[in-house]
């Protein structure tokens, strides 16, 4: 038990690590992280260290693969814009009406006819494969030259797409179980919690525990670092909650962090900031378990008919896409980067482990193949972002000429300024003839939904300050005023 448990933390601290350490490098290359983790997975597995030996009856397997899929809907969800996505409703409609179930068909209806599956395990597969996974395009969202409107639909699609797909996958798998022993009551059941029980409390515990945040907040304070620790803590509660009532976790955690989302932007900041770093770290984690083994079972299932079908597969989406986004206006440029990054990741192995783990006839094949899918879609869509990125000079957006000065506090971070300075001593630096750099550093969700920015201010976002700082020519011993809100 002791070394198990000393292997289990061994690993947790390697992933820390070289995430950490591989992050510039990665961030400027353009190499795939996930694919750097699939290979990290291989050194600790079996073939390596042995200190990863997983299969798809371990209990330790579906622990992660749970904790895993919960963070990604709750990550995503939280993420989404509100405010965005209502004024690009027509975009939305579109990534997550007929780009997401137009793809997941004609995949489901090529597993049919290539694969020789039934229409039921075929429909699971195509669903399965049609998310795209939000891990492989981070770096890529990330990037400030990135088109706005491509952002927005790979965003948009990334993060919720998956609840698109999640009842499509679960229903399938609860049909094709009741012609072995479910009975019709069984399935209504799960029906209505999937449905009804999992997305009604997964929003009444983010309705809850914002209403009681704001409370505390207004009355005590709470430390931003604790308030993005809060937000995982909502996901865990929605999750388990559902779960008590035979309700879906996954789909109640992804309900409460649209809710979340939608009532408290400081919150979702607060998670973007500091809790989704915490949340990427478990996730690579997921990658390095998958890569110690089990993905590579789908190289087992490789021959001519499934590597036809995983051409189909990662095809589909850019051939549906490009006239549906061709007829809706959008711009060529942005229309080919919608099409072609839309990769198959953690999303897909998380939703096929589904019916693996409720014991599914059949379910074994299709993990297999879908690690195939995956992992041609590591090498191909990988390659294709690093290009992308190489390419990208990442132009920093200057803050307009005319805007009113805002009237907040801001902080001072060079030294012997005090750290924190109000606007008057700012007026009186610039009285006095001391340069200084007023720098606009609110998150890039805070700083596209407000027009208004401090006249003469230059713009860091938080996340890439460094190399912006760099690629502006800042003086390493000048005077920087920040302000985030």
């Amino acid at each position: 038990m002791f070394h198990e448990l000393a292997a289990a933390l061994a690993l947790i601290g390697i992933v820390i690590l070289v995430a950490s350490l591989l992050s510039g490098i990665i961030e400027r290359s353009g190499l795939p992280q996930v694919g750097i983790f699939l290979l990290l997975g291989v050194l600790v597995g079996p073939a390596g260290l042995n200190l990863v030996n997983l299969d798809l009856q371990s209990p330790a397997l579906q622990a992660i693969a749970t904790l895993a899929l919960v963070l990604v809907l709750f990550s995503d969800s939280i993420a989404v814009d509100v405010a965005e996505v209502k004024r690009q409703k027509k975009l939305a409609l579109l990534v997550l009406g007929p780009g997401t179930l137009i793809p997941a068909l004609l995949v489901g209806l090529a597993a049919w006819l290539l694969l020789g599956l039934s229409p039921l395990h075929a429909a699971i597969l195509g669903a399965a494969l049609a998310s795209t996974d939000p891990v492989l395009l981070r770096n890529l969202l990330r990037r400030p030259s990135l088109p706005g409107t491509a952002r927005l639909a790979l965003r948009l699609e990334s993060g919720m797409n998956d609840a698109v797909l999640l009842p499509i996958v679960v229903l399938g798998a609860l049909a094709i179980q009741s012609a072995h022993g479910l009975s019709p009551r069984e399935f209504g059941q799960h029906a209505v919690g999937l449905f009804l029980l999992g997305p009604a409390l997964g929003a009444l515990v983010g309705y809850t525990a914002i209403r009681l945040l704001e409370h505390v907040r207004a009355r005590w304070g709470v430390r931003r670092d604790y308030e993005s620790l809060y937000a995982l803590g909502v996901a865990f509660t929605a999750f388990a909650a559902a779960e008590a009532v035979d309700g879906s976790g996954f789909l109640a955690a992804f309900a409460a962090g649209l809710v979340v989302a939608g009532l408290d932007v400081e919150l979702c900041d607060c998670f973007l900031d500091y809790g989704q770093a915490t949340a990427e770290m478990f996730l690579l984690f997921t990658f390095v378990a998958f890569g110690a083994w089990l993905i590579w079972s789908g190289v087992s299932v490789a021959d001519v008919s499934t590597l036809l079908f995983a051409l189909v597969a990662l095809g589909a989406r850019t051939v549906v896409l490009l006239p549906v986004l061709a007829r809706a206006g959008v711009d060529p440029h942005s229309s080919r980067v919608i099409a072609w990054f839309g990769p198959r990741g953690l999303s897909s192995l998380l939703l096929i482990l589904l019916p693996v783990f409720a014991g599914m006839p059949g379910s074994d094949r299709l993990f297999a193949i879908t690690c195939l899918v995956v992992l041609l879609s590591v090498v191909l869509h990988g390659a294709g972002i690093a290009l992308f990125l190489r390419k990208d000079t990442g132009p920093v957006p200057a803050a307009p000429a005319e805007a009113a000065p805002r009237a907040q506090a801001v902080t001072m971070a060079a030294d012997p300024v005090p750290e924190r300075i109000t606007i008057a001593e700012v007026r009186k630096l610039e009285a006095d003839g001391k340069p200084y750099v007023l720098a606009d550093v609110r998150t890039d969700r805070t700083y596209a939904s407000d027009p208004l920015e401090a006249k003469g201010s230059i713009r860091l976002p938080p996340d890439d300050a460094v190399r912006t700082a760099r690629k502006l020519g800042l003086d390493h011993h000048g005077t920087v005023v920040l302000y985030c809100a």
